[in-house]
């Protein structure tokens, strides 16, 4: 089954181009089944390029997605074009005044890591995003900054800064084989990372009912499951394009900003071959196994989502 999006969204010829099921409204009301309504917040600032990320990824599974794109309240992009947010978006407090439910909400990560939570500009709503959570979406998915906001909300786990960018493609270990989420996966995969800060192992596992799925040792907690907040959080970023890295690379060296060549990414570490996608196939079954635990667990009637 497709995933359901406006036609005139750029990710509808993006992925019908890639060879992913695409259905628009007119198509959806034709079909008599309920399909998993997934709401994704986007706090990253290259809006279009993240949209089509995830949903390529939550659109490969069987089922039929109604995709929902939302947008914090007051903040306003300055590198996505204003028809487009008109055009796509609903900000979050007219998803909550409509008590709207979702079955999988996506908050991505947002290049904001050197401030601490309580100085985000949006801090304050995002917190109560956190808590509609509770009771208003069966499964929370925290991507990267969003997903250390999210344990960081709910565990009082903190974020710390690194002396030197974790940047490039690393080993991590498979530690819950038997964890429906992490079902097909390899013993070990490789995974995109991007970020200045990290979470730490000890202060995780320090939190009862907390799960580490996958971590590596060079960079560690990668996937975390928490079961009484119905939330995954990743640090990293599976869901990036193989050229993503090399965009990021290539902004810092144009700009004059230091920046290691991003490790294990080009053959040879050498910028000038073409980067290698080595995660596309973990990243798929992830974002399949999330939609599968959703649909099923979710109730059928929308109304009884957490409650």
């Amino acid at each position: 089954m497709p995933i359901k999006i406006p036609s005139d969204l750029p990710a509808y010829d993006v992925l019908t181009r890639e060879g992913v099921m695409v259905m628009d409204e007119d198509q959806a009301a034709r079909q008599d089944i309920r399909p998993l309504r997934i709401g994704l917040l986007n706090l990253m600032p290259k809006k279009i390029q993240t949209e089509n990320q995830f949903a390529r990824l939550i659109g490969a599974t069987p089922l039929q997605i109604e995709l929902s794109l939302i947008r914090m309240t007051e903040h306003r992009t300055k590198n996505t074009a204003a028809d487009h947010m008109r055009s796509f978006y609903r900000p979050f407090s007219e998803v909550a005044a409509t008590d709207e439910r979702f079955d999988g909400l996506i908050i991505t990560g947002a290049p904001i890591e050197h401030l601490d939570f309580a100085d985000v500009t949006y801090w304050d709503e995002l917190q109560q995003i956190f808590e509609w959570t509770q009771s208003h979406v069966h499964s929370t998915f925290g991507v990267c900054w969003g997903g250390m906001a999210m344990i960081n909300y709910f565990h009082g786990v903190k974020k710390h800064l690194l002396d030197h960018k974790a940047f490039g493609c690393f080993r991590h270990r498979n530690m819950a084989p038997a964890s429906p989420y992490l079902r097909g996966f390899s013993d070990d995969c490789v995974i995109p990372v991007s970020r200045w800060t990290e979470m730490r192992r000890d202060e995780i596992e320090a939190v009862p009912g907390l799960q580490i799925l996958l971590h590596s040792d060079e960079v560690g907690p990668c996937l975390v499951e928490d079961p009484e907040h119905r939330a995954l959080y990743i640090f990293n970023h599976l869901e990036y394009d193989s050229d993503t890295l090399k965009q990021e690379y290539d902004r810092d060296v144009a700009s004059g900003t230091p920046i290691n060549v991003p490790c294990n990414y080009y053959p040879g570490d050498d910028p000038s071959c073409p980067p290698q996608n080595r995660w596309r196939s973990h990243a798929h079954l992830l974002y399949g196994n999330w939609i599968n635990q959703i649909y099923q667990t979710t109730p059928f009637d929308l109304n009884l989502i957490g409650r």
